[in-house]
C-alpha cells in the first residue's frame, strides 16, 4: 500500500515536472549572436529517432530581460511548461539581454541552429511573442518572411513596417490585443491587420474587450490558439 502510494506520488511529480533545460547559442549571423534560452522537448522525442517535430520560438516581454533564465518562466509558454503543460513540439524560450531589444537576426540564428541540431520539421516552425516580444515577432517576420509557418504577435506592433505588408501576404498570422491596453496601443495591431488584409494575407485579429496589457494569458491558455498554430505548415518548395 505504502509502496503503491509512493509510486503514484513519484509518477505525478514526473508528469508535472518542468521539462525545460538551459541552452546557449553563440555565433556569427549578420551580427554576433549570443542568446540563452530554455528548451523543452515533447513526450516521445527520444523514443523515435526518425520523427521530426514542430518548433515554437517564444519571445518574452521587456520585464524578463537579463541573465536569469528563471525570469523567462514568468509568462507565456515557459510558464505553462513549468506548471506541467506538455506541447507536441519543441519550445525554445529565448532570453533577451538586459537593456536590449529583440534582434531579428539573432532570433533567426537560434531558429536555424535548432533546426540544424534537433529533429525539427522545418516546415512547421512557429514564432510568437508578447509585448516587446510581439514587436520582435513582427520585426523577425518582416526580415525573414519565409522562415516560419505562422506567427502570433501579442500586444505588440509592426511600426512603420505596415507599409511592407506585401512581404507577409503568404504568412498565416493571428494577432492578439486588449482594447484597454495602456502600455501598447491597440491601434498598433489594428493598423498592421488592416494592411495585411488589404494585401490578401491569411491574417486574423482578436481584440479582447475590457482587457489591458495582459492579453497573453488568455491567448496561451486557449486550446483553439494552439490547434490553429500547429495546423499551419509551409507549402513545399
Amino acid at each position: 500500500m505504502v509502496r503503491s502510494l509512493l509510486f503514484l506520488l513519484l509518477a505525478t511529480a514526473l508528469a508535472h515536472a518542468d521539462t525545460q533545460t538551459a541552452q546557449h547559442y553563440s555565433g556569427d549571423f549578420v551580427i554576433k549572436v549570443s542568446y540563452r534560452y530554455l528548451l523543452s522537448k515533447p513526450e516521445g522525442y527520444e523514443a523515435d529517432a526518425k520523427k521530426k517535430w514542430p518548433l515554437v520560438i517564444f519571445l518574452h516581454g521587456s520585464g524578463e530581460r537579463g541573465a536569469d533564465l528563471g525570469k523567462v518562466k514568468i509568462h507565456g509558454p515557459p510558464k505553462l511548461i513549468a506548471a506541467g503543460r506538455r506541447f507536441p513540439a519543441l519550445v525554445a524560450s529565448l532570453q533577451c539581454p538586459a537593456n536590449e531589444l529583440w534582434n531579428p537576426h539573432g532570433v533567426k540564428a537560434v531558429t536555424d541552429h535548432l533546426i540544424k541540431t534537433e529533429r525539427i520539421d522545418a516546415s512547421r516552425a512557429y514564432l510568437t511573442g508578447l509585448s516587446m516580444g510581439g514587436f520582435g515577432t513582427w520585426e523577425t517576420a518582416f526580415e525573414y518572411p519565409h522562415t516560419y509557418a505562422a506567427i502570433a504577435p501579442i500586444c505588440g506592433g509592426a511600426g512603420v513596417r505596415w507599409v511592407q505588408a506585401e512581404r507577409l501576404k503568404h504568412l498565416p498570422c493571428w494577432i492578439f490585443h486588449g482594447d484597454k491596453d495602456g502600455a501598447v496601443p491597440v491601434d498598433n495591431s489594428r493598423k498592421i491587420h488592416a494592411a495585411l488584409e488589404k494585401a490578401g494575407a491569411p491574417v486574423k485579429l482578436t481584440i479582447y474587450p475590457g482587457v489591458g496589457h495582459d492579453s497573453w494569458t488568455r491567448t496561451y491558455d486557449d486550446p483553439e490558439f494552439w490547434s490553429w498554430l500547429f495546423a499551419q505548415k509551409k507549402p513545399e518548395a
